[in-house]
Formats: structure tokens, sequence, C-alpha cells
């Protein structure tokens, strides 16, 4: 019995690459209470208290702090809710999801 030959090729390489990275940046403004800066932190990016006062205090002092690193979707959704409950409660407070 011949052997048949099949037209079909096995890939033998796989591309498998880890999923980018992006940080959520918080900045500084004049008008967004310190307490509710670390509201959001304990409550949208999970902080201890003492990590989220630290935190605030960085972006305080420096203008600007990295408050987590994150696949995408999830680091798009944590700035969306931040800053639905910024405006909810009338403060001007801006994050920013940019790739690691």
């Amino acid at each position: 019995m011949p052997k048949e030959q099949s037209k079909i090729r096995e890939r033998q390489h796989t591309d498998l690459r880890e999923p980018r990275r992006y940080k959520v940046t918080i900045y500084n403004d004049d008008f967004t209470e310190m307490d509710f800066v670390v509201k959001v932190l304990v409550e949208v990016f999970f902080k201890a208290h003492d990590e989220a006062v630290t935190l605030m205090m960085d972006v305080h002092k420096s203008g600007k702090a990295v408050v987590g690193i994150y696949s995408y979707d999830i680091a798009l959704s944590k700035v969306q809710k931040a800053v639905a409950m910024a405006r909810n409660e009338g403060f001007p407070l801006r994050l920013t999801c940019e790739p690691e």
C-alpha cells in the first residue's frame, strides 16, 4: 500500500509573548482633597491605608506617581473608575494609562 502524502504542513514555531503592561499614573492638582486621593487609592487600587498615604504624599510633593502596573484592560478600567469617582465628588483628579 503506497503512503499518502499530505499537503498540510505542521506549524513548528509558535510565537508566544507576554502581554504588554501599562502603568497608571496619578497627577497632583490644587483642588482634589488629600483624603479623597487616599480613598481612591484604597478603594480602586486596593492599596493599604499606610501605602496610600505615602503615595498621596509622593504625588503632592513630586507632582505625579505611578500607582500600579496592569494589563491594558485592567489599567483602563481602574482609571475610568477613579475618574468617575472624582467627577461625582466634583474633583478634577487626573490619571493616565501609558505603556510601561
